[in-house]
């Protein structure tokens, strides 16, 4: 699927699925179980003090198992990541902050984009840097009302909110004009993974991606 394609199918379902310090075992079995619950995009982040090796063997692992999934990586901060990523099979990338020079390696490899930003400078930064999505993290001590205040004035902006996100407040951050959302919490439930309750998961999931349909 090229670019262009991946973009409209996350637009259209509008969650990606964030995992973070997982074995590449239990990421196939995430992202099975995102997959039932009807997400399509996954992102396995680096470790900035761990081996970046985990990263590179999930994604990989996912891609083999779950072919119908969209893989990316996540915490790039590094060109050395982004090498590692794209030689894994990555076809998004999702930053913790603005890096020009890593959105512009990143397009050129045909990756999408999502760099993190949280003020409107950094936000127009990422965009004219050529980002095709603009994260604003963390999002959850600022509320969906910051986005509506932030798009106000820069409405060009394709905002995805990250941090805190969750069924309960999803539908109010695509009101406020964010065009999707990246999602952790209940679906990486270490209670439920350590019970093998992949089902309460891909519930949470269900509910996630139902409650996107305002």
């Amino acid at each position: 699927m090229n670019k262009d394609s991946i973009k409209e199918l996350f637009q259209a379902t509008k969650v990606v699925a964030i995992i973070r310090g997982m074995k590449h075992e239990v990421c196939v079995k995430l992202a099975k179980a995102y997959q039932e619950g009807g997400i399509r995009f996954v992102e396995v982040t680096f470790d900035q003090v761990g081996s970046p090796e985990d990263t590179v063997t999930a994604i990989k692992a996912i891609r083999a198992a779950c072919p119908d999934m969209h893989v990316g990586a996540g915490t790039v901060v590094t060109e050395v990541q982004l090498d590692l990523a794209i030689g894994a099979g990555a076809e998004f990338i999702v930053m913790p902050n603005c890096n020009p020079a890593l959105i512009r390696k990143a397009n050129s490899a045909g990756l999408v984009t999502m760099p993190g930003t949280i003020t409107p400078t950094e936000m127009v930064t990422a965009h004219e840097a050529g980002a095709d999505y603009v994260k604003v993290f963390p999002v959850r001590a600022l509320g969906p009302g910051y986005v509506k205040d932030v798009l106000a004035p820069l409405a060009n902006l394709k905002l995805i909110a990250v941090g805190g996100v969750s069924p309960d407040n999803v539908a109010d951050y695509l009101r406020a004009g964010c065009v999707g959302v990246g999602a952790s919490g209940s679906l990486v439930n270490k209670e439920w993974i350590a019970a093998g309750q992949y089902d309460k998961i891909a519930a949470v999931a269900r509910q996630l991606v139902e409650n996107c349909k305002i």
